[in-house]
């Protein structure tokens, strides 16, 4: 059985995320989103609102699952033995951030690979400081983020 984690914030998660989620989901017998709880990262989303977004989320797949880390997720990934860490990438910004931290990965825990996916064209520019950017001046971030995700990002900006 080949399994494989996506890990991150998902602060929050939007169609990117998805779409990653969906490739890798008809690619793995098992695919572990992983909502990582990074302690140098202020957040939105709680950690338990992020997990309940994404579980909301990820139903259509049914060789999906979430779960929260917080710890390295190369020990995270060891203890499940998963062995394959999925990275989204939309650009050379991004894979040089992800080659850095798969280089640290790989050091930490040379069993585990990192396998890179682009995303698809359509959401080359969603970055999810922008949506929230965008969601705190009441715009309209329904073309970038899913409704409950979309309504979730409102509610906290109302007050």
């Amino acid at each position: 059985m080949l399994k494989a984690a996506f890990p991150g914030s998902f602060d929050p998660p939007t169609f990117g995320h998805l779409n990653i989620i969906e490739r890798a989901a008809a690619i793995f017998d098992e695919l572990l989103v992983v909502v990582a709880e990074n302690r140098q990262k202020k957040y939105l989303f709680s950690s338990e609102e992020r997990i309940r977004l994404v579980t909301g989320l990820i139903q259509p797949w049914k060789n999906v699952s979430v779960a929260l880390c917080d710890s390295l997720v190369v020990d995270f990934l060891n203890k499940r033995d998963i062995r394959l860490l999925i990275r989204g990438i939309r650009g050379t910004v991004d894979f040089s951030y992800e080659f850095e931290l798969s280089m640290m990965n790989k050091a930490l825990a040379g069993n585990i690979e990192t396998i890179f996916m682009t995303t698809d064209p359509d959401y080359f520019v969603l970055r999810s400081s922008a949506i929230k950017e965008l969601a705190s001046f009441h715009g309209d971030v329904s073309a970038m983020v899913p409704p409950p995700v979309a309504e979730a990002l409102r509610i906290k900006y109302a007050g």
